[in-house]
């Protein structure tokens, strides 16, 4: 029988006082694509290997197996147990952690699809393999000992979050994401990741967590978005605060109106009261919430036991965890992060209203698809060197925030010497933020836009600098700036 709820802060637990900035004082780094969340047009030839097919080659991804839900669909489930493990273990390894040190990157972005909690999946009508959430541990294990931050990417969302988008996990136009059910199911992945990320020593050097990446542009085509973004908000403080991990800044009378133990100073600055002896837990925060986050609250309390038991780590549900609490986790807030209000520019709301306590916004910018420039290398640098989205950002109060995707890729053939100034531009631009995290670490070798795509090729190739902070021409935006 599971208790009725979780309790922490009067066991013993030193509550944390944790500082919002961010790990570094400016991010460089490279997102893990393809690795736990597979596009098959970034390896197309290990995807066929795998048992895929290649319809996207011609723009389209609907008609063929061209997803993870297509091919776990054909190949039957243990058998895509198996295909799936092999490509975990070979994409990303301690090679790529090396590579990612040695080109002084301090951050990666890991994509993952809400499967990876395998007991959100209705396997009736879901195809997805399993396994992943181990393979992720293994993975931070290895960053953590290299000292690389981790952004974790809410990136493939229950029902579907984009239609036609092989990063969505299944290829269709059938998006249903933007309902009740499937938000909810968002917030016990955000909840339990959040649980995660505090109680096992692997993931200890993640500092953010994604609410959704990329949603649809067109606002009246996610009806209820606004509210899931303040919930994911609420979800993640409430586990925070069960594990006695207090953000600075936040009045949490004002989200609970619960009194935990604190330090006089703290709780008068957080508005908490400051009661030895008192005690909060999932179950009390659930009712005090009520509602959509109270019931996620209540929900994810069977799914952390079935977690934990995977990953090897303390279960939550008995008092022997304090203990591992305080050796070697992260204690430090989540920082929300939020695709910023440039993506989605929806009248009456802005994802800063989301924000309690550390944020990080990320935005994403391709030209490689066209409509940003006209297609030749004039346009692309007078484009760039005028960009003002870290200005708007900061008028919309999005900060800090991040370019957390962006390529070298053009819509025109592109000489050597261009990608070098358009690599310089838009390492300067980006910069102006609080960091870049460019897509992605690799694609496959000898694909014909690999140095485009892959960081490494293009450090290869002379496009980008050994030192990422460095530029091969400080001054290439001189002469295109209005």
């Amino acid at each position: 029988m599971l208790f009725a709820g979780i309790f922490f802060a009067s066991l013993g637990v030193t509550h944390v006082f944790a500082s919002g900035s961010l790990p570094v004082s400016k991010i460089y780094g490279v997102n893990l694509g393809s690795w736990l969340l597979l596009e098959p047009w970034m390896l197309p030839n290990e995807w066929v290997k795998m048992g895929g097919e290649t319809c996207f080659e011609t723009g389209e991804c609907t008609t063929c197996v061209a997803s993870e839900f297509d091919l776990v669909k054909k190949l039957g489930q243990a058998e895509a147990d198996k295909v799936f493990l092999q490509h975990w273990q070979t994409w990303f390894t301690e090679e790529d952690v090396r590579n990612i040190v040695d080109a002084g990157l301090n951050t990666v972005r890991i994509p993952l699809g809400y499967w990876i909690i395998e007991s959100l999946v209705d396997r009736t009508t879901e195809f997805y393999p399993r396994g992943g959430i181990k393979e992720l541990k293994r993975g931070l294990q290895q960053l953590k000992f290299a000292g690389i931050n981790v952004l974790l990417d809410f990136h493939a969302m229950p029902g579907v979050s984009s239609s036609g988008q092989m990063f969505a996990g299944h290829c269709t136009t059938d998006v249903q994401f933007y309902t009740p059910p499937n938000y909810f199911r968002a917030l016990q992945w955000a909840a339990i990741t959040t649980f995660i990320t505090h109680v096992d020593p692997a993931f200890s050097t993640v500092f953010a967590i994604e609410a959704v990446n990329e949603p649809l542009n067109d606002p009246t085509q996610t009806p209820g978005y606004g509210d899931y973004l303040k919930d994911f908000t609420l979800v993640i403080r409430a586990v925070e605060l069960a594990l006695g991990i207090i953000c600075p800044d936040i009045n949490y009378h004002s989200l609970f109106d619960l009194a935990v133990p604190l330090t006089s100073e703290t709780s008068k600055r957080s508005g908490i009261s400051s009661s030895i002896g008192a005690s909060v837990s999932l179950s009390a925060l659930a009712s005090s919430c009520g509602g959509r986050v109270g019931d996620v609250l209540i929900s994810i309390i069977p799914m952390i036991q079935s977690v934990s038991d995977e990953l090897g780590v303390p279960n939550p549900l008995l008092s022997s965890i304090l203990g591992s609490l305080l050796g070697g986790v992260n204690r430090q807030c989540i920082h929300t992060t939020y695709m910023d209000d440039l993506w989605q520019n929806t009248q009456g709301f802005n994802p800063a209203d989301a924000v309690q306590g550390p944020a990080l916004f990320d935005d994403h910018l391709y030209y490689f698809f066209g409509g940003v420039a006209d297609p030749n290398p004039q346009a692309y640098l007078k484009s760039i060197c005028n960009l003002q989205r870290v200005t708007n950002d900061t008028t919309l109060d999005n900060l800090p925030m991040i370019f957390g995707e962006w390529s070298i890729g053009t819509n025109f053939d592109a000489e050597n010497a261009f990608l070098d100034q358009w690599a310089d531009a838009q390492k300067l631009m980006y910069s102006q933020s609080s960091g870049w995290i460019f897509w992605s670490f690799k694609i496959e070798d000898n694909e014909p836009h690999q140095r485009e795509w892959d960081y490494f090729a293009a450090l290869a190739a002379g496009h980008f600098t050994k030192d990422p902070a460095a530029l091969h021409d400080p001054h290439v935006c001189d002469s295109f700036r209005t």
